[in-house]
Parts: structure tokens; C-alpha cells; sequence
């Protein structure tokens, strides 16, 4: 990839978000190119900077040990963000922040609903200040829903995702990456870019509002559920899916195999690989409707015949007949995967001062573009209110003395 702006360099946003929805959402700003002014209260800042483990001068460690340890948390969802600190709950401190929306292009918050707009910094607010403000809030239920906190298993269980995965009469499964979290903040980008392209046209911006139930539950309605149902096709299945019979996964000797043989050369390349062709000439395998019929004497069949192999043999096996197939990795495997590494798709995880004594990787931004970079600024508040004093110097002309009035004050 040649050395290209980024797509949305020029771009600054206010980032009013904490944990990880939001700061999700604005790392993918921040990693497409757009300034991110990370604001964060002047006493205890973002909720992340207390999450263990930390990373510091004695390496990784469970507990903090030293003042300039720093929560892997924070340190991977604050690259390159501009963090500066700011009382939004006196005067001063919302005057500050609405002489940065004046400058600004977006501003992202996941406020508990209504949280916003009664601190006097909501939607509202901001356009009248500057009417092309893009406006977005990420929250459990919707910007104008009361119905309380949402984290991420809550969101999960709600949703209904948590009985999509494990075996029938067994208890529900939680999905073993915040997968609530980090969709809702991938629909808010999606929303604030198409705000931003309307805002060419129009020349004013919009307040955008995702939800993390409404995300996650969209993705679980893609399966029609009542159909399956009404078919007498079980939802659950645990380690495979029936209704596109043998699909899924499958043990081995020393480990995990994913399968894919849903269409009639891959199933007969399978029996093949089994060394049971005629499984391809019994009634009961021998189009895709009666392997789906029969799925559990199938699946039973095929976990009878991996179970005798190692991993590698039933991968060679099946690539050798062009039948999809891969080994079930563990994370730390899958993150170094060299295709993954070479797109930067997973990137490099280091303490500022210190650097780290293993090989850490966190998330990238997994797009590339023929005539654009991607890739994060070379800043980190490592302590709440690090770029004081350069963010309100560059966007409200502040003097050294003013910010050191300011924070006197308690105002920043």
C-alpha cells in the first residue's frame, strides 16, 4: 500500500465516550485519519484506565504496581487520541466545550440516555452553536430510551444471540467477545460517515443514534428463527448448524476442525476424504435436503471418522478434494496469522516508556484502500488531561496561564 493521506484526515472530533462501545467507535475515526479529542472528567477519567490487566515497567501484572503502569484497556483503545480533561458540570467547563464544538465536525457520546442533553451538551446544544455539528450517541437502547444501563452480556442476553450458540436444553452461551460492544460502534461510524456525505449536499449536520440492542438484535434477525422453528429445525446446535448439514465443527484427535460441505461437490469430496464414498449413494446423504434431514446420523458419522486424526491430516485431507476447511485456532495463534499481521489488521501493543516483554497484539483497522492510509497519530493520554495544553492553545488560542487558571479552578 503506497503512503497516502487518510481518508478522513481534516476531520476533528470530540470524543465524550468511555469504556469500550464508544471508544471503540472513535478509535475507527481516529484510525481512518480524524483528529479525536478524547475529553475526559479531571478526577478518575475513563472508566477503562482502571481495567486489569496493566502493562508498566514489571511487564503485565494483575494489580497495578506503579503510577505510570497503564491498563491495557486504555492503552489500546486511546491510540492515537489528543486526551484533554474538562468539567462539563461547571460553567466554565461546558463554555470550553461548546468553543470546541463551534470548531468541531463531530462529537460521539455513550452517556447513559439523557445524560447529554442534562448536562447542557446534547444534540440541541451543539447545533445551535454549530448547525453542522454530526452529533452521535451510542447507547443500550436508543438516545431517547430511559431503560437503563447496558453492558455488553446485557445486550447479549437480551438480544436473544445468547441461545443462537450451544447445544438444546443447555445453559444459554455468552459469546466470548463483546460482540455488542464492538458492533454498535462499527453501525455509529457507518452512521456519522453517511451524516457526513449528507452534510456535503446539505451543509448541515445530524444527530445520529445507534443502539446496542437494535445492532446486535439485527444481526440475530438475519436467521428467521420462526421459520426453523415452524420446520421443526432446532435453533440451537451447538457446534454445527443443521439446516446446511455438514456445516461446522468437528473433533479431532488433538483438537478442532471447522467443515464446510454444504453444496453436492463438497459433500461428495468429503465422503471421499472419509474414505466412505458410498455415503454419497446413501438416501439418507444423498442430496442436500436429506442431509439436512438427517443431519444428526451425519454429524455423528463424520466426528466418528475426524476423531481417529490429527487436525493436520483432516486439513490436508480436505484441501487436497477442495472441500473448505480449517483448524479452530486459539486467539493468541490467530493474531499473529502472518495474513493478518501483513494488513495490519492486528497491530503491535507496547507501553510508551517501557515497551512489553511479550508479544502483544490489539485490533487494527481491517480496510485497505488503493489511494488512502490507514493508521493512528503518534499520541496516547497516558495521564488525564496530557494535551491540555497544545488542544486549547491550537482550537481556543489558550495561553499556558490560562490553562493553568483553569485547572487551578478545577475547570480542567
Amino acid at each position: 500500500m503506497t503512503d497516502q493521506t487518510r481518508p478522513l484526515e481534516g476531520l476533528t472530533v470530540l470524543d465524550l465516550t468511555r469504556a469500550l462501545a464508544g471508544p471503540y467507535a472513535t478509535l475507527l475515526l481516529a484510525g481512518l485519519g480524524a483528529k479525536v479529542i478524547k475529553i475526559e472528567e479531571p478526577v478518575g477519567g475513563d472508566l477503562a484506565r482502571e481495567n486489569s490487566p496493566y502493562l508498566g515497567r514489571d511487564g503485565i501484572m494483575v494489580e497495578r504496581a506503579h503510577e505510570d503502569d497503564i491498563s491495557l484497556s486504555h492503552l489500546t483503545r486511546a491510540r492515537g487520541k489528543y486526551g484533554v480533561s474538562l468539567n462539563l458540570k461547571r460553567p466554565e467547563g461546558k463554555k470550553l466545550f461548546m468553543d470546541l464544538v463551534a470548531k468541531a465536525d463531530i462529537v460521539v457520546e455513550n452517556f447513559t440516555a439523557g445524560t447529554a442533553d442534562r448536562l447542557g451538551v446534547g444534540y440541541e446544544a451543539c447545533a445551535q452553536v454549530n448547525p453542522r455539528i454530526v452529533f452521535a450517541s451510542l447507547s443500550g437502547f436508543g438516545a431517547n430510551d430511559r431503560s437503563g444501563k447496558a453492558m455488553d452480556v446485557i445486550i447479549q442476553a437480551l438480544s436473544g444471540a445468547m441461545f443462537t450458540s450451544g447445544e438444546p436444553g443447555h445453559p444459554p452461551v455468552r459469546i466470548g467477545i463483546p460482540i455488542a460492544d464492538m458492533l454498535a460502534p462499527v453501525f455509529t461510524v457507518i452512521g456519522i460517515l453517511a451524516a457526513i456525505e449528507q452534510r456535503h449536499r446539505t451543509g448541515v449536520g445530524q444527530h445520529v443514534d445507534v443502539s446496542m440492542l437494535g445492532a446486535l438484535t439485527s444481526f440475530v434477525a438475519i436467521e428467521n428463527w420462526s421459520a426453523m422453528a415452524a420446520a421443526g429445525m432446532p435453533a440451537r446446535t451447538g457446534l454445527t448448524v443443521q439446516r446446511l448439514s455438514p456445516f461446522g465443527v468437528f473433533e479431532c484427535a488433538d483438537g478442532y476442525v471447522a467443515v464446510v460441505a454444504v453444496h453436492e461437490p463438497l459433500a461428495r469430496g468429503l465422503f471421499d476424504a472419509m474414505g466412505q464414498r458410498e455415503l454419497g449413494d446413501d438416501p439418507r446423504f444423498a442430496n442436500r435436503d436429506a442431509r439436512v434431514a438427517n443431519a444428526e446420523v451425519l454429524e455423528a458419522t463424520i466426528n466418528a471418522w475426524s476423531r481417529q486424526l490429527p487436525v493436520a491430516q483432516v486439513c490436508r485431507l480436505l484441501e487436497e478434494r477442495g472441500v473448505p476447511v480449517a483448524p479452530v485456532r486459539h486467539p493468541e495463534d490467530a493474531l499473529v496469522d502472518p495474513r493478518v499481521v501483513e494488513r495490519h489488521e492486528t497491530m503491535a501493543v507496547e507501553h510508551p516508556t517501557y515497551g512489553s516483554n511479550v508479544d502483544l497484539r490489539t485490533a487494527g483497522i481491517p480496510i485497505e484502500f488503493s489511494a488512502a492510509s490507514t493508521g493512528f497519530d503518534d499520541a496516547l493520554p497516558v495521564y488525564i488531561g496530557q494535551h491540555n495544553e497544545d488542544v486549547y492553545a491550537q482550537y481556543l488560542g489558550l495561553s499556558p496561564d490560562d490553562v493553568a487558571r483553569l485547572k487551578s479552578e478545577g475547570v480542567i
